[in-house]
């Protein structure tokens, strides 16, 4: 197994990108950002508990810019098996350019033991791009989501926007692929970032979205969430 030597362990067992000069997940908890930012951000529990969403067969589709230790999914996961109704189907499909071994997605998340096991099926496989939980299906799309986002042939409805700080990784956040987002994106659908960079706010409502400012988490003053209104 070839590991990434772009990672590295600091703060008590924490992963950081030297790539990116980033951490993979916030400082205070990572967990709580993912349900404050993503799942919360995309309103994603009042949306699956919603009476007359689900028929037989329905699906619900998250699109994500940045796996990274499949933190993201895994919570997701976690709120899925809890919240919604058995006949319902989830999709997740993250977009990821630098991918981590198993052994340090393990890793990451052994800080949390339940996400830990629901990773098993992940952790026992070192090529796989899908991934089947149940009734969630995970797939990966690895290499740079500039090229491979414009030719994926499905819309989400939510986006979890992920990617290391824009200061570092600004490619991740560029008007062209957030007009792919966009795109990408059924009329309602949503994102929620953790950033409010100035230019990843007008980049967003450039490409079409409707955009607000909301509380950040954790030290962060505010952080960036909307959606797709037509």
């Amino acid at each position: 197994m070839t590991l990434d030597a772009d990672l590295t362990w600091i703060d008590n067992n924490a992963p950081y990108s030297r790539r990116f000069e980033d951490r993979y997940f916030s400082r205070e908890d990572g967990r709580a950002e993912t349900q404050a930012v993503f799942l919360d951000g995309n309103e994603l529990a009042d949306r699956w508990q919603e009476q007359g969403r689900w028929q037989t067969g329905s699906t619900f589709h998250i699109a994500e810019l940045g796996f990274g230790t499949g933190l993201n999914f895994f919570e997701t996961l976690h709120h899925w098996q809890k919240l919604a109704p058995e006949h319902a189907r989830l999709i997740f499909t993250s977009f990821e350019q630098y991918p981590l071994e198993p052994e340090q997605i393990g890793r990451a998340l052994a800080v949390w033991p339940d996400l830990a096991d629901l990773a098993t099926p992940l952790l026992n496989q070192n090529s796989a791009k899908q991934y089947q939980f149940g009734n969630v299906t995970l797939n990966l799309l690895l290499g740079d989501a500039r090229a491979t986002l414009p030719t994926w042939c499905e819309q989400a409805d939510a986006w979890y926007l992920d990617g290391f700080s824009p200061a570092k990784n600004p490619q991740l956040w560029e008007l062209d692929l957030m007009h792919q987002v966009f795109d990408h994106t059924k009329v309602g659908g949503t994102f929620s970032t953790y950033t409010a960079a100035g230019f990843v706010r007008r980049n967003l409502q450039q490409a079409g979205f409707d955009v607000r400012r909301v509380q950040g988490f954790g030290g962060k003053r505010e952080r960036l969430q909307g959606c797709r209104v037509r």
